[in-house]
């Protein structure tokens, strides 16, 4: 059977992969000239490519969709991602939260593993872009590139990727093609993205670094909690970034300016009563000295400003003059430093892409097309995305998996 395998990224690979496993005569078309550039800049170029952990915790972190994944995870779970990844020749390790990285902390070894499974039956690998499906009847057979070029063959799997970081080839052509064989694609919005925030004092603290913050996010207009973490955070000129932030934003499902709060615990190891009992040593301690001379022992530079303003004190006061009520102002202050976001980044900053090609009109074991035979989708062009720690990899494994074994079924109907 002939294979054409549209975009040469992590499920593309997966599919080439397979499919050339099982006897297919497997072509690789990707408009890049290196394949898997996405996989290259993921985990900031380190590569968190799973999750060490189970197919049900795999589903419980993909809130777009997840059930629908339940067979090609059980198929192609973690464990058998990491196992293929060692056999060519990765060695792997996992970190905080299962996230699973090559112990090199190079994403290339990652790529160049991929790129060593995929090209084990040998493939064609074709540079150049698909504006078109060959489709006639119900059937697809193939495909026209950006030159005019036509290539045909018996099963066609569409892997272009979403529309976030465009840079790396991934500018939506798969939702196009979806379309044009008939499919319903959901419209796309950023997932796992920079937030933009009203507070002009993100931008002053630019480039301020949080290593261990909590992390609560309220829906003003649902009036409850909607996400809770711990860990690392950012601040830039435009609002906030970092691991923390781009998990909560996978929750905020329906943006709207102003409808969520973040409330960031600067001292969460510390309660209310403990950090009030701390600050009245610092500042009898520093008595004499100014308060903005006093608060780097608590804050990183960057933030003693700011946090001064929100608390409504003066940083050039004597610690001495600092009343009791002025002090919980500002123990609250750092208990609690909120921020209002304003909306997302661009699509074009996200991580991943929510939204895509309706599951509804995929085979859930084969990743085939209900609509049009021969015609197979896999990874972030589906509708289907996860949470930050190496699910969103291990979800375009398991359908690019997916679809590479399902061409047997194909050639059985």
């Amino acid at each position: 059977m002939k294979v054409l395998v549209i975009g040469g990224g992590a499920a593309g690979l997966m599919a080439a992969g397979f499919s050339a496993q099982n006897g297919h005569s497997v072509t690789i078309v990707e408009r890049n000239a290196r394949p898997a550039r996405k996989v290259m800049i993921t985990g900031k170029g380190r590569c968190n490519l799973t999750n060490d952990c189970t197919v049900e915790e795999c589903v419980a972190n993909t809130p777009r969709n997840g059930r629908f994944l339940y067979s090609a995870l059980s198929a192609f779970p973690p464990s058998a991602v990491m196992e293929l990844v060692r056999s060519c020749g990765v060695p792997l390790k996992t970190e905080r939260g299962n996230r699973v990285f090559p112990v090199s902390d190079k994403a290339v070894d990652v790529v160049d593993a991929l790129v060593r499974f995929a090209d084990k039956g040998n493939p064609l690998h074709v540079e150049g872009r698909v504006t078109d499906l060959l489709l006639r009847e119900g059937v697809c057979f193939g495909v026209r590139l950006e030159d005019g070029r036509e290539l045909t063959a018996d099963a066609v799997i569409v892997c272009t990727g979403g529309a976030s970081y465009p840079q790396t080839g991934s500018t939506g052509d798969g939702y196009r093609l979806a379309e044009q064989a008939g499919h319903t694609v959901v419209p796309c919005r950023p997932s796992l993205v920079p937030l933009v925030c009203r507070e002009a004092d993100c931008a002053a603290m630019q480039g301020l670094s949080l290593k261990n913050a909590a992390l609560t996010v309220e829906d003003t207009v649902r009036h409850k909690t909607l996400y809770r973490d711990f860990g690392e955070m950012l601040f830039t000129h435009f609002g906030v970034s970092g691991p923390m932030i781009l998990s909560a934003s996978a929750h905020m499902t329906d943006m709207q300016e102003g409808r969520y709060r973040l409330h960031i615990d600067l001292k969460p190891a510390l309660s209310a009563e403990q950090l009030d009992a701390r600050l009245v040593r610092e500042l009898a301690a520093e008595q004499n000295r100014a308060l903005g001379n006093m608060l780097p022992a608590l804050l990183p530079r960057s933030m003693v400003v700011p946090a001064c303003e929100r608390a409504g004190l003066d940083p050039a006061r004597k610690c001495h003059a600092v009343s009791r009520e002025e002090r919980r102002r500002l123990a609250a202050v750092l208990k609690d430093w909120t921020v209002t976001v304003n909306g997302f980044r661009p699509l074009s900053e996200a991580i991943v892409t929510s939204g895509g090609v309706s599951v509804k009109e995929i085979d859930a074991k084969t990743m085939a097309s209900k609509l049009v035979k021969g015609l197979y989708f896999a990874g972030e062009v589906l509708d289907v995305d996860a949470y930050t720690g190496g699910f969103n990899l291990q979800i375009a494994f398991a359908t690019g998996a997916a679809a590479g074994r399902g061409l047997e079924r194909m050639q059985e109907i």
